[in-house]
């Protein structure tokens, strides 16, 4: 079978409930080797505060993961000021960041074949003085990337952003069409890449009600977005659209697709976390490297109760263990 995989955790922001999403994941046997890159006494003082019975092992690159039920690897970073559940520290900033720069550096090294991300709190990291807009914009600059584009997937639908957090106001100058080009070739790329699809199939929202309306609610589908589809076909790659939002969402158009594309973050995300919120997974595309992410924030209000749901986190884990597998096959297939 040859070596399993090692994906890196991050075990995000120390209050929240990230920590024991990590340890939950020790109770049950693994099928990838999963290293947990955090501060060991504050997972250790997790795993007391619950009542879980975990023993960590300090691991080392090159070593293989730890994956029986009861054990977990960790990668031991320093830094942690606080362990408190549920209060926000600023001190304990620049340590969560070392540990996404450790993850992420690790992959790009080729010590583990993927990483996977618990929530941090972007507002406690910029009241620290730190500039940070997210996981997604730190590893682009980290991998030294132009552009990333954020896909978030269940088991049954995956949806991509031509735009992510931007007021609504803003949306339209946004899509250009260097934009809108880049997103839909990193997307039908990294759909080969990372998911084994040799054709993907991919549905493009358009921007606006009924998709303009052939120009009567707006021009940006006849100026912008139909003509870049035209330019992206030329060169191989599966479109369909751009088509009205409200319908696009239906087994009619879903059954023959891959990938929906949609313009902004409102108007694709709501569908997929409707259909598959605590099972969904956010995905960093256009990577050199497997990123995969829970679809919830820190909930600051759960942590250390033990009613934690760890669905999501397992969720990513299992995302990021496929696209690793396809990512490895495909890497293979263009050396030989």
């Amino acid at each position: 079978m040859g070596k399993p995989l090692a994906l890196a955790l991050t075990a995000g922001e120390p209050a929240g409930i990230g920590p024991e999403l990590c340890l939950q994941l020790a109770l049950e046997p693994r099928t990838a080797g999963i290293v947990v890159v955090a501060n060991q006494p504050l997972l250790e003082a997790r795993a007391q505060q619950l009542g879980l019975t975990v023993a960590l092992h300090s691991w080392h690159p090159g070593e293989t993961p730890r994956m029986e039920a009861g054990h977990l690897s960790v990668l031991h970073v320093e830094g942690c000021a606080s362990h408190q559940t549920g209060r926000l520290d600023p001190v304990n900033s620049a340590y969560v960041l070392r540990t996404l720069e450790i993850a992420g550096s690790g992959c790009l090294k080729g010590n583990f074949d993927g990483m996977v991300t618990a929530p941090v709190h972007k507002g406690v990291i910029n009241e620290a003085g730190i500039p940070f807009s997210g996981h997604t914009e730190f590893l682009q600059e980290l991998c030294e990337v132009e552009r990333v584009v954020m896909m978030l997937a269940t088991e049954q639908l995956r949806v991509a952003l031509v735009t992510t957090h931007l007021p609504l106001k803003d949306v339209s100058a946004a899509i250009t069409p260097e934009r809108l080009s880049q997103v839909t070739r990193i997307l039908d790329a990294d759909l080969r890449r990372f998911f084994g699809i040799e054709r993907p199939r991919i549905l493009v929202a358009g921007l606006n009600p009924h998709a303009g309306e052939g120009g009567h609610l707006g021009r940006e589908e006849i100026e912008t977005i139909e003509p870049t589809l035209e330019k992206l076909r030329a060169e191989g790659i599966s479109l369909t659209g751009p088509l009205p939002a409200d319908t696009l969402f239906t087994p009619h158009w879903l059954d023959q697709a891959d990938a929906v594309l949609a313009m902004y973050h409102d108007q694709g995300l709501p569908v997929l976390k409707f259909q598959g919120f605590g099972r969904a997974v956010n995905i960093t595309l256009g990577l050199p490297i497997v990123r995969t992410s829970v679809d919830h924030g820190t909930a600051l209000d759960l942590a250390g109760t033990g009613r934690a749901d760890s669905g999501s986190l397992q969720a990513a884990i299992k995302m990021g263990e496929h696209m690793a597998r396809c990512l490895k096959s495909s890497n293979q297939e263009t050396r030989s």
